[in-house]
């Protein structure tokens, strides 16, 4: 689909996704996208329904635009046991000077009715998901509510799924991008942007979107040469005033080259793209003993805080992509226009 359809199916003025990054995007980033003429998001996994209506009122109050809201689709395992993990947790706490107890972070939880009630109730133009789709009589209430549906894909088949199922467009995620890998249907089996971009063009008649490794004008015109309808943009705005990202996180990523983003099960118990630290220098990146997702944070949360208040990352999840090196600490805003701009050039070239 051309990017002139993208645009008039979603009413944004420029085709640029702002990435929803749970913790770190809130309603100023999306608002900030939203002015400049792209798509804003909201990361909704960690949100109560309240948390969800109260950003998108603030959303609605900056003025016109299409809004994301972005959730998970996977299951929710009972709480594991999680003595293994505490075991090897240990000697951090012991370092730490830090007795063990567990503030549990809110869990990253699966789409349900009561977020299906809230999308009805504020009437998003986009609903977006993560790690598969929701059961069907959902996405019919979805599209009954006035929203457009998008998926996420990390191969060819995903993305086929994703269209048999009707989704109105496709995220088609890369090995480089940050956060979370989105596959569902099997194991995770990583194929760059360069490579999976043009094979998911040509599977499915649906716009397709990229994200992975875009963080400049460059990036953003090699994705539309390649088929691209839009370009999804996450690591590239982290080191924007408009983010929640904390200062250990900031000073991390202005020295971050892309051989320092790696994927990690350490932070969730699911495999996500982030910035090296103590915890994944001391541990490895994969270790069997972190619990399954979404689980494996609730033990670190001592850790992290305590780190954290003093300036340190060493226990966070520095989630970045392996584009890191191209984030600049401009205005979200900037951000936006100056990656839309470059994908309306590289279209029409």
């Amino acid at each position: 689909m051309s990017v002139a359809a993208f645009l008039d199916m979603t009413g944004a003025r420029l085709p640029v996704v702002q990435a929803p990054m749970a913790g770190f995007a809130g309603s100023r980033l999306a608002i900030a996208a939203m002015r400049a003429g792209g798509i804003g998001s909201l990361a909704c996994a960690t949100l109560t329904g309240e948390q969800v209506m109260a950003e998108v009122d603030a959303i609605r109050a900056s003025g016109p635009g299409p809004i994301n809201l972005n959730f998970f689709c996977h299951d929710l395992p009972p709480a594991p046991d999680e003595t293994a993990w505490l075991k090897t947790l240990a000697p951090f706490y012991a370092a730490e000077g830090l007795d063990f107890r567990i503030d549990a972070p809110p869990l990253r939880r699966p789409f349900d009715e009561a977020m299906m009630q809230v999308v009805e109730r504020v009437g998003p133009e986009i609903v977006s998901f993560h790690f598969g789709l929701p059961e069907d009589w959902f996405l019919k209430r979805i599209r009954a509510a006035g929203a457009r549906v998008f998926g996420n894909a990390t191969n060819v088949d995903e993305a086929q799924a994703l269209a048999a199922r009707g989704c109105d467009a496709m995220i088609a995620q890369g090995f480089e991008a940050g956060g979370h890998a989105g596959h569902f249907l099997f194991g995770h089996h990583p194929v760059g942007l360069s490579s999976l971009l043009p094979a998911i063009v040509d599977a499915v008649d649906v716009p397709v979107i990229a994200a992975g490794g875009i963080g400049d004008e460059r990036g953003v015109r090699a994705a539309m040469a390649l088929g691209a309808s839009a370009v999804q943009a996450g690591t590239a705005y982290l080191l924007s005033p408009e983010t929640m990202t904390s200062q250990a996180h900031r000073t991390r990523l202005t020295e971050a080259t892309a051989d320092d983003s790696v994927f990690t099960n350490l932070f969730s118990g699911r495999l996500a793209r982030g910035l090296r630290n103590r915890l994944i220098e001391t541990l490895g990146a994969v270790n069997d003993a972190a619990p399954p997702f979404p689980y494996a944070s609730a033990a670190l949360a001592p850790l992290r805080a305590k780190a954290e208040a003093e300036g340190r990352g060493d226990y966070s999840p520095l989630w970045a992509g392996q584009g890191v090196a191209l984030a600049r600490a401009e205005p979200a805003e900037t951000i936006t226009r100056r990656l839309g701009e470059a994908a309306l050039e590289g279209a029409s070239a």
